[in-house]
């Protein structure tokens, strides 16, 4: 085993006493726990991590996360994964890796020799090389050039999830500016998430030599995070990064190492109200010759590197700045007694206090100079060439290991850009900005162009109470947080490229595609000048970078070749992915229930306490079937609580009824066209069961439609077909009558509804604290109430679906596991027992109540049902039933619903069985929609649909299942109570 030697002996933010060991191209290596794979190996004195993608020349590290494009490697094992970016990914114990694009070995890769014939191979190359005599003739040998890792062979399909999130106001980032507008969002009760791309939270702030109200800056994003994790309202989510930004305020967020040993990736689609952009700004590198070789690393990095993972990158420094915060830098090279040999600032004036720091550093500064190329030696930097920025004079060699570049800073628009939001060209700061949001989106920080830390948090601030606002929430007044020991002040002055790009070189602009500046040159020459152009013509910005370090860099190197402003050369649309993101963790591989969540009801906890059997009632929501005893099976269960409702009293879970409130001037007009009966003289606080048609005459759906004032109604429907009746009538209001003044709200999940039935219904709720006289003379069947129950809001309708007096209690969500357990109590002198679907399906058959899901095929109307009094004929007119005179003119043989009775007054019918006219005849004439055993009756009934099955009752028909012929007598199809009696008393 290899052990390290470049770590520090004491420092960072990682757990020495939890060493981890590691492979990487079949060393073994030891890090520890806080390390990324890419820290870990730059402590060993891994030098090259990669080969580039076009010339195969030899990459380290040079960026910070997501950002460092050099640094891709492939996880092998059992948690295979391609194209990872060892910079941005957490060090877990025995966690083995290898480099890409390579071959025979990262150290001698005979790919290199296509470094050789750059010139030849400029950008675009392959649109005027392979042209004859075809370019299939090439494509075998490009595409084996082509790519990086190689895609799991076998991969497992459980290691990628998906989820839905919900929230008030989601913020991205966790620096200083996340974290203080997430405090600010939680306090005021909003619901918060929290989005951090890297496994520890606190941006910037893990590497900052700053304090904040009195603390090292780490240890007051520690004490932040945790105040905010103590929330029940905040979600925090780490090693997560926000990939898209998508109309209606959706944001995915890709989740890794989500804690789990199979689970490794979940991807995150989460709708929020409003969104704060809190994602920071990449510090760019400046082009010049061979700046792509290992140890010449951006300023930013070399700060984490010392000050987070406590590892020294060189030993002899030369800093190469344009800009005022890069000698933030000095103070951590210092911390890892790294010697700077000097500071080539390409401004040709620098403050008095900046010289002061130099030195003390026992450096100097070299002022109105640049570093015009970097030599190596071994595979790594050896010395920097430094000569006059604007002056001709001799070049100086300067010996070094280790070259710290800082060309400003580019703000991270990326999210925001995609939300369609516009940029614009900051001038003081040489960046872009956010401008105009299209979204429900704040911005801030340095995102906005806010470099001084103790701005961004006043800014943050500023933010989080809009965003809040916004999200319907009141924030308390908040504290500005004062920071001390910071850089305050940031003066760049632009410098994209040293290189003029007039002849063919190795001064890369984007070191993920192995852009050079003569590549930009060359695209200028022909032609190619917006960003576009040049993005898909050099492939700048494109890949892994997603413009994330280049993008900046070729705008301004186009804008001095053309003379023109940067604004004026244009930005690219910025899309989605951020980062890489595998199609699994799109696609999230999953099924069943996991794929399509079950819907609850609020007593779904009471019910599953009580060994309910769970079923699902239709639209994925669950409710019981039954609630068997110990030692009951279940069908002894069911009879048990038929006779409950019979004699005594039950109560069901109605929650999953479809319901919708009407409301707007044409109300009357809209239920009057979709329902078959008539509501232009329903009377307030009145109901009316209606029957929907198609548009050809069948039935759609059926509902009791209740009248709450002159223009005001709710309905209901079953809960199957809730979704589809919301879309039969958006459809009908805004395509087909668009004229209608109708407003129409979904408001099944607002309501819980515990139905209570049986004959000592009434005494059970007369026995309850309410406001409502449920006496029969003040509230009659198929009326309505509104009041309280025990200090609950409640609508209590009179409407039953079970053949007995029942009472539908309607109450808000968040109130109905309450009411259900306050009912349950009450009703315990009343021998109530909760009872389920199924028992509800013996119910509804024994009165011959139509089911959607049994009755109603798609090929029978009203009249067929023997539901003729519920079709108002006299109407002008109403939705189907022109279709429906014209279909019973043109086929008069009619499939009727019926009754069946046995002969074998045991014996049970398989539902779906035909029924034909005698056991001779194969021909089916119907078939039976329903069959169950009943305890009033003494006997098996079914339902069916009989051809002529009116005229046919007292006739025996035979039901066939499978061999079997079984004779039953025709009946109406109504077994208990026929007049009504029990539900109108």
């Amino acid at each position: 085993m290899a052990f390290s030697n470049r770590r520090l002996e004491q420092g960072g933010l990682i757990d020495r006493s939890k060493p981890i060991s590691f492979e990487f191209n079949g060393k073994r290596y030891l890090g520890f726990d806080g390390d990324t794979l890419g820290s870990a190996l730059a402590a060993n004195g891994v030098d090259i991590i990669s080969r580039s993608f076009k010339y195969h020349r030899p990459r380290g590290f040079q960026h910070l996360g997501s950002a460092d494009v050099s640094s891709m490697v492939q996880i092998v094992g059992h948690k295979d994964r391609p194209n990872v970016l060892a910079s941005a990914t957490a060090l877990t114990q025995s966690m083995t890796a290898r480099s890409v694009n390579c071959w025979p070995s990262v150290r001698f890769d005979a790919g290199c020799a296509l470094s050789v014939l750059s010139p030849i191979v400029p950008a675009g190359f392959y649109y005027k090389t392979f042209m004859w005599p075809h370019w299939h003739r090439y494509e075998p040998f490009i595409r084996k050039l082509a790519g990086f890792g190689k895609a799991p062979m076998n991969p497992s399909r459980s290691q990628f999830s998906s989820r839905f999130d919900h929230c008030d106001v989601l913020i991205v980032g966790s620096g200083a500016t996340g974290l203080t507008a997430a405090r600010i969002a939680a306090r005021s009760r909003a619901r918060v998430i929290l989005v951090e791309e890297n496994f520890r939270t606190g941006g910037g702030l893990l590497y900052s030599s700053a304090s904040i109200d009195g603390m090292p800056a780490v240890d007051w994003a520690d004490a932040m995070v945790e105040e905010l994790e103590s929330f029940s309202n905040v979600t925090v989510f780490k090693n997560s990064t926000a990939w898209a930004y998508h109309e209606g305020n959706m944001v995915c967020v890709i989740e890794r190492n989500v804690g789990s040993d199979d689970e490794v990736i979940r991807n995150h689609r989460i709708w929020a109200k409003h969104v704060i952009l809190a994602t920071g700004a990449i510090e760019r590198p400046i082009a010049f010759v061979n700046n792509d070789s290992p140890g010449v690393m951006l300023s930013s990095a070399v700060s984490a590197l010392v000050r987070r993972f406590a590892v020294a990158p060189g030993k002899n420094a030369v800093l190469f700045v344009n800009n005022d915060q890069a000698y933030q830098a000095i103070s951590p090279l210092r911390d890892a007694n790294i010697a700077i040999a000097a500071i080539v600032d390409a401004r040709q004036h620098v403050d008095e206090s900046l010289h002061e720091l130099a030195e003390r550093c026992n450096t100097q500064i070299i002022e109105g100079s640049v570093v015009s190329k970097a030599t190596r030696r071994l595979g790594r930097v050896s010395a920097a060439v430094v000569k006059k920025r604007r002056e001709s004079g001799t070049a100086k060699k300067i010996n070094c290991d280790l070259l710290v570049v800082s060309g400003g800073w580019n703000p991270a628009v990326h999210l925001f850009s995609q939300s369609r939001g516009t940029l614009r060209y900051y001038d003081q700061n040489a960046c872009f900005v956010p401008d105009q949001p299209k979204l429900q989106t704040s911005v801030t920080g340095s995102l906005k162009g806010v470099f001084s830390l103790q701005e961004s948090i006043k800014d943050a601030v500023a933010a989080a109470i809009e965003a809040t606002k916004a999200a319907g929430y009141l924030s308390e007044i908040a504290h500005v947080p004062k920071v001390t020991n910071d850089l305050n002040h940031y003066r760049v002055d632009p410098l994209w490229s040293v290189d003029d790009g007039n002849r063919p070189s190795k001064s890369f602009i984007d070191l993920a595609g192995d852009v050079t500046v003569f590549d930009l040159q060359l695209a200028c020459r022909e032609g190619f000048r917006h960003t576009e152009h040049l993005k898909r013509y050099t492939t700048a910005g494109m890949g892994l970078d997603q413009g994330k370090t280049a993008n900046m860099n070729a705008i301004g190197y186009i804008a001095q070749v053309t003379n023109a402003h940067p604004s004026h050369v244009g930005t690219t649309t910025y899309r989605p992915p951020y980062t890489p993101v595998e199609f699994a963790a799109i696609s999230a591989g999953r099924s069943g229930r996991e794929l399509l969540a079950y819907r609850h009801t609020p007593m779904t906890k009471w019910h599953m306490d009580r060994n309910a059997v769970m079923q699902e009632a239709g639209a994925r929501w669950r409710r019981p079937a039954c609630y068997p005893l110990d030692g009951e099976s279940f069908e002894q269960s069911i009879r048990r609580e038929c006779a409950s409702v019979r004699h005594k009293a039950g109560i069901y879970d109605g929650s999953p009824l479809g319901k919708f409130e009407i409301t707007g001037r044409d109300s009357i007009q809209l239920l009057n066209l979709i329902f078959t009966s008539r509501y232009d003289n329903l009377e307030r606080k009145n109901g009316r069961y209606g029957i929907m048609l198609t548009d050809d005459g069948m039935i759609f759906d059926d509902g009791v439609v209740f009248r709450l004032d002159s223009m005001r109604f709710v309905m209901t429907c079953s809960t199957g077909g809730a979704v589809k009746v919301e879309q039969y009538l958006e459809k009908f209001i805004h395509a087909d009558q668009p004229d209608l003044s109708v407003f129409i709200t979904p408001v099944t999940s607002q309501w819980a509804n515990a139905t209570v039935c049986g004959p000592k219904a009434r005494q059970m709720l007369q026995a309850a604290q309410s406001n409502i006289d449920f006496s029969p003379e003040s509230f009659r069947f198929m009326q309505m109430r509104e009041g309280v129950i025990a200090d609950m809001p409640v609508r209590v309708f009179r409407v039953s679906f079970t053949g007995e007096l029942s009472y539908e209690i309607n109450v808000p969500s968040r109130y109905g596991a309450t009411l259900w357990e306050y009912l349950m109590a009450i009703g315990d002198q009343f021998d109530i027992c909760p009872i389920g679907s199924e028992a509800n399906h013996v119910l509804r058959v024994e009165k011959g109540f139509l089911s959607l899901a049994h009755e109603v095929d798609g090929t029978l109307d009203v009249f067929d049902l023997g539901m003729d009094w519920i079709v108002d004929m006299e109407k002008p007119d109403f939705i189907g039933k022109r279709a429906m005179q014209l279909r019973r003119n043109a086929n008069p043989i009619r499939s009727e619903l019926i009754g069946l009775l046995p002969l074998d007054i045991g014996q049970m019918i398989e539902e779906g069985a035909p029924l034909t006219k005698d056991e001779s005849s194969s021909q089916s004439e119907g078939f039976v929609s329903a069959c169950v055993w009943s305890d009033v009756c003494s006997s098996t009934i079914a339902l069916g649909l009989l051809e002529h099955g009116k005229s046919r009752i007292g006739q025996t028909v035979i039901a066939r299942v499978n061999e079997q012929c079984i004779p039953a007598v025709v009946t109406k199809p109504v077994f208990y109570d026929p007049k009504g009696k029990k539900l109108r008393q």
